[in-house]
Parts: C-alpha cells; sequence; structure tokens
C-alpha cells in the first residue's frame, strides 16, 4: 500500500482532474487504487460533476449517499474554507476525526490510496489546522498541483517552501495548463524547474496525451 496527497496552490487548481486521472490510468492498467477527498464544501447532493462525484464516476462507483459517506464524509453546502462554510451549518470540523478517518483508511487499503486535499495548502480546516497540519500529522507524500496563470511562480514556490519547511517528500510538482493563461506552459515549467530542486515536474497540457498519467503514475 502507498498513499498520495494531493494538495495545490489554491481553490480551482485542477486537484480533482489530477486524482481522477490517475484513478483511471491505474484501473486500465490493473492496479488497485481508491481515493479519499474527505472535505468537501459548495456540496450540492443534486450536482452529478461535484468534486466527490467525478472521484466516484473514476472508480466506477455511483454517487449515492453511501459512497459519498466513504469518501468524503464531512460535506458542506457553502463554498467557502471548511472553517466558514461549517460555521454557516452551526457545525465545526472535527481535526483529529480527519486524522483518524485517513488513517483508518490508509492501513487496509491495497495498491495506492490517494487522499485529496481542499483549496490550496494553507486553507484553514478550524480555528487552529490548516490543511499543511493535515498533511503533517499524516506523514504521507504529497503531489503539489499548480496552474500556467500568471502569479503562479510566486504561489507554487511558497507552498513548495512551505511543504518543504515542515520535511514533507513532495513526490511530484503538477503543472495544469490554465486555460486563457498569458503565459504559455513551456515558460512556467522552464522557470519552476530553476527553483525545483529535486522535485519532479509534469506537465498536464489542456489535452493532455494518453501517457501523461502513466508518466505521473510511475513517479508515484
Amino acid at each position: 500500500m502507498s498513499a498520495i496527497f494531493l494538495t495545490a496552490t489554491g481553490t480551482d487548481i485542477g486537484k480533482t482532474f489530477v486524482a481522477a486521472g490517475l484513478i483511471r490510468h491505474c484501473r486500465s492498467a490493473g492496479r488497485p487504487i481508491d481515493v479519499l477527498k474527505p472535505l468537501v464544501t459548495g456540496f450540492d447532493p443534486g450536482n452529478a460533476m461535484s468534486d466527490s462525484a467525478i472521484l466516484l464516476a473514476a472508480l466506477g462507483r455511483q454517487p449515492s449517499p453511501d459512497n459519498l459517506d466513504q469518501i468524503s464524509p464531512w460535506r458542506f453546502a457553502a463554498p467557502l474554507s471548511p472553517d466558514m462554510a461549517a460555521r454557516e451549518e452551526d457545525r465545526s470540523v472535527d481535526f483529529d476525526g480527519v486524522i483518524q478517518f485517513c488513517q483508518q483508511k490508509i492501513a487496509p487499503t491495497p495498491g495506492t490510496l490517494l487522499i485529496e486535499g481542499i483549496g490550496g495548502v494553507m486553507v484553514p480546516l478550524d480555528a487552529r489546522h490548516t490543511v499543511l497540519d493535515w498533511m503533517a500529522a499524516l506523514r504521507i507524500p504529497v503531489l503539489l498541483v499548480t496552474g500556467s496563470y500568471l502569479g503562479t511562480l510566486s504561489h507554487t514556490l511558497t507552498a513548495l517552501d512551505a511543504l518543504q519547511r515542515r520535511d514533507l517528500a513532495i513526490k511530484a510538482l503538477v503543472v495544469n495548463e490554465t486555460p486563457g493563461a498569458t503565459v504559455t506552459l513551456g515558460d512556467t515549467l522552464d522557470t519552476l524547474s530553476n527553483f525545483a530542486g529535486s522535485v519532479p515536474i509534469v506537465a498536464l497540457p489542456r489535452d493532455p496525451a494518453p501517457d501523461a498519467f502513466g508518466r505521473l503514475a510511475a513517479l508515484l
């Protein structure tokens, strides 16, 4: 068993796109894989394109309440950070419960378990904890997802620095091509490579080649 935490430089960068692509690739190759997205905000049970529904579809499962509970037990309606979304419903995020939920799933899962975070590295979960604290508590390797938009260089290098300061192993930096970006994907990769050190960088164009997720899966 191996477990990987997917985080990002911000919201709507493409974590779920990357996770779903890895799931489909591994399943087609006959490799066992499963996924968790414990925390979801902006959740609408009638939306067949929610992040949790997309991940379940990649696994070949229906977004039934039971299946949603298995991968995303903390679901909130407001499209806000988890601490704010929970407060809107007079609820709170049980940080220790999130850690325990993940740890209980890691041990018995054959093959690879992907754990997708929420938003970016420093998104608050409650009054004291961020996604970075979540990753540090699990102590599993990290996949950092970013984009090619203007401004991504600072966001990405800041996120890398935060992860490295917590001594978290970074398996790869995945650069999703941002639609409509004024900076080319190639230029973004060139500059990031100057600062990423030994961290492998994987580019995902808007229409990735069939073997793109295979190259990424090989790094995991």
